[in-house]
């Protein structure tokens, strides 16, 4: 029922169709309260992740291939990579390694926005997470598909 195949419960669909969103708008809520309160990159990807894995398990994976639009090894790769820049500019203005950078930007029209390191690595995190898990889920989803 999982493989290549799509679910015919339109309970499940239906509820896809609306958790699927609000999902993932939570998983975001999660990583950007995440370094003053419970929350951050780890468990706001996994809830992103359980958002992509529930429109797997409604609608099968070709459709959820095209919800994503990224190859979930690209989300991976992308997620490392970002965790690891946010390790660098301490290094740079004479500081320890990893050290906690906070930017100020004024923006027109919004007003002061605080940028950090630290949640340039809870967004790498993020990504890493889902990359990882749903590099797994695809994979499984698929081989079982084949059987």
């Amino acid at each position: 029922m999982v493989g290549n195949s799509t679910s015919n419960t339109l309970i499940l669909r239906t509820a896809a169709t609306f958790l699927v969103p609000l999902q993932m708008l939570f998983s975001v809520f999660l990583l950007l309260r995440g370094h003053d309160e419970p929350g951050g990159g780890f468990i706001a990807g996994l809830v992103a992740t359980a958002a992509v894995v529930l429109y797997l398990f409604a609608y099968g994976v070709a459709r959820t291939r095209l919800l994503m639009r990224v190859d979930p090894r690209d989300l991976l790769s992308t997620g490392l990579i970002l965790a690891l820049i946010s390790t660098v500019p301490g290094v740079f203005l004479d500081q320890p390694f990893m050290t906690s950078l906070w930017y100020e930007l004024v923006v027109p029209g919004v007003g002061k926005l605080k940028l950090s390191t630290p949640l340039l690595f809870d967004i790498g995190v993020y990504f890493t997470v889902m990359g990882s898990i749903l590099t797994m889920v695809v994979a499984l989803t698929e081989s079982e598909g084949e059987k």
